[in-house]
């Protein structure tokens, strides 16, 4: 005896589309169990250590929004920061990084040394730069710990700033040094036309915010990301 008769089969026609309607229906519940997970994770912490170009930069919120776009989990940066400063004040600030317990550090600290009339010379810079890195990295031994190049500077701003570049490599060799990394946001800049970077730095130092966070942030987010997220 048979069934068909009560039990007739789903016609051929029908399968590819309820086929297509079971995989949809599948996709959408991967999604909502992977935004249910993402709710739950705690936020990944930042910490901007740094100048002027951090306490002034701006880029930060955008840093915080794409990042965790990318990531799928909650960001949020917090500034440690002070224009004018060198790495002398960096040396006394580093209990409020700590305690912050972020899970990663980005650091700009080269660009106050760098003036004339700090007169902090690249032998102390880079001994304080050492200092911090090696203390922060035995205080916070799972954090990651990235040391950044910044903008170009001009006009006075860059006249008073003759070795900048020499204090960059000087960092830069500190961080390789303890095998820590590096993000330099220096070619973004350089694909800028004069007029443009004139423009988008009009004081010589400080980028306009909007057009920091065009160029530090993807480099950031895919660094950090360790891949393409369509910045």
């Amino acid at each position: 005896m048979t069934y068909s008769r009560f039990w007739p089969a789903v016609p051929t026609r029908r399968r590819p589309a309820c086929g297509l309607l079971l995989i949809l229906l599948y996709l959408v519940m991967l999604s909502a169990v992977k935004i249910a997970y993402a709710e739950t994770l705690p936020p990944l912490k930042i910490v901007a250590f740094g100048t002027s170009l951090t306490a002034r930069g701006g880029w930060q919120p955008s840093l915080e929004t794409r990042l965790s776009a990318c990531l799928q989990r909650p960001v949020k940066v917090e500034s440690v920061a002070k224009s004018g400063e060198t790495t002398l004040w960096a040396l006394t600030q580093l209990d409020r990084v700590v305690a912050k317990e972020p899970d990663i550090i980005l650091i700009e600290l080269y660009a106050n040394d760098a003036t004339v009339h700090r007169f902090v010379s690249l032998t102390q810079s880079r001994r304080n730069i050492g200092e911090i890195l090696d203390q922060l990295h035995r205080r916070l031994p799972r954090a990651r710990i990235i040391l950044m190049a910044m903008n170009p500077f001009s006009g006075l701003r860059g006249l008073i700033r003759p070795f900048v570049g020499s204090y960059i490599s000087t960092h830069q060799a500190e961080a390789r040094k303890r095998g820590l990394e590096f993000v330099d946001h220096r070619p973004g800049w350089e694909r800028l036309s004069p007029d443009e970077l004139a423009a988008a730095i009009p004081d010589g130092a400080h980028p306009r915010p909007e057009v920091a966070a065009s160029i530090i942030v993807p480099n950031l987010v895919g660094h950090i990301a360790g891949r393409d997220c369509g910045e």
